[in-house]
């Protein structure tokens, strides 16, 4: 199966080196990192240590059979303008926060699915990406159900030896996903401090807050989400990540703009009524980035 991998930063670029061991895979991404790729290959360290070497280019192939769209939240608007005209089966979300996959079905004349990913990466330098911890890829059709598309997807992701599960209830999973988001980024982010800062001591129930705020809002979107069920999952994720930095954080240590709108900003749209934890902790990461942004102008 030929598979491109639009967004090769850390989860991009892993996910298509871990694919790339049984698959034609390209990586779509920014130079240096796509010139060190073409050049020598693409290096995994950490978790599992291999080389492979996929092609890699700054701009998308005509054709493929599958897109996975690891970009961030706020570039995919433009990156589904890039795949309309492309000729695909199928568009694989795995990004965070929501809205992603109706923004590319806007564009792109093939099925979209939905993923949810929690296989832990960084990019150390350019061709080579850190596997910091093993995990697990969801993924389904986008409003629910099943699919021939979804279980194609899926078997070929474990042909890579990639945990998938296929399922069926992905609008669910897409909340529940948010609620650990939005509990566990800005809060790290904010903090400067590893995701296993989130287990105990004094953010741990700020976390569990904006968790429980995001559940509610899901269930007022009609998606059954229990405040117990999000807090839960949280906290599995920051037991299950400790040492790892945040994806948030690794933005705002970079100076790179965030995902907060797609995450806290987008809990903070969708309710009807006062969600105060994530409310603050989006006005604080907007703040920071507005600060940032002067201060690069400047």
């Amino acid at each position: 199966m030929h598979i491109v991998v639009v967004g090769a930063g850390s989860l991009g670029s892993l996910l298509g080196g871990l694919l790339a061991r049984t698959h034609e895979v390209t990586l779509v991404g920014r130079a240096p990192h796509v010139d060190a790729v073409t050049a020598e290959g693409l290096s995994v360290v950490g978790v599992e240590a291999f080389h492979v070497d996929p092609a890699a280019r700054t701009d998308r192939p005509e054709s493929a059979d599958v897109a996975v769209v690891a970009v961030k939240s706020y570039d995919t608007e433009a990156v589904a303008r890039q795949l309309s005209d492309c000729a695909l089966d199928a568009v694989l979300s795995v990004q965070n926060g929501m809205s992603n996959e109706s923004t590319l079905a806007d564009h792109v004349d093939c099925p979209v699915l939905a993923g949810t990913c929690t296989y832990g990466a960084r990019l150390e330098s350019p061709g080579r990406v850190a596997f910091t911890g093993r995990g697990e890829v969801v993924l389904g059709p986008r409003r629910g159900g099943t699919s021939t598309v979804a279980q194609r997807v899926g078997a070929a992701f474990d042909a890579s030896n990639v945990e998938t599960t296929v399922a069926a209830d992905m609008p669910t999973r897409l909340w529940a996903k948010l609620a650990v988001n939005a509990a566990v980024n800005a809060t790290t982010a904010l903090a400067r401090v590893e995701n296993g800062a989130l287990v105990s001591g004094p953010a741990q129930s700020l976390a569990a807050d904006a968790a429980r705020e995001t559940a509610r809002v899901a269930r007022e979107q009609g998606v059954e989400l229990s405040n117990e069920r999000a807090v839960e999952l949280a906290r599995e994720v920051v037991r299950d990540t400790a040492p790892n930095r945040s994806s948030m954080r690794q933005d705002v240590e970079a100076g790179r703009r965030t995902e907060i709108d797609a995450i806290n900003g987008y809990v903070v749209a969708a309710a009807t009524e006062p969600v105060p934890v994530n409310a603050t902790l989006t006005r604080l990461v907007r703040a920071w980035e507005a600060a940032n942004a002067s201060a690069r102008e400047g």
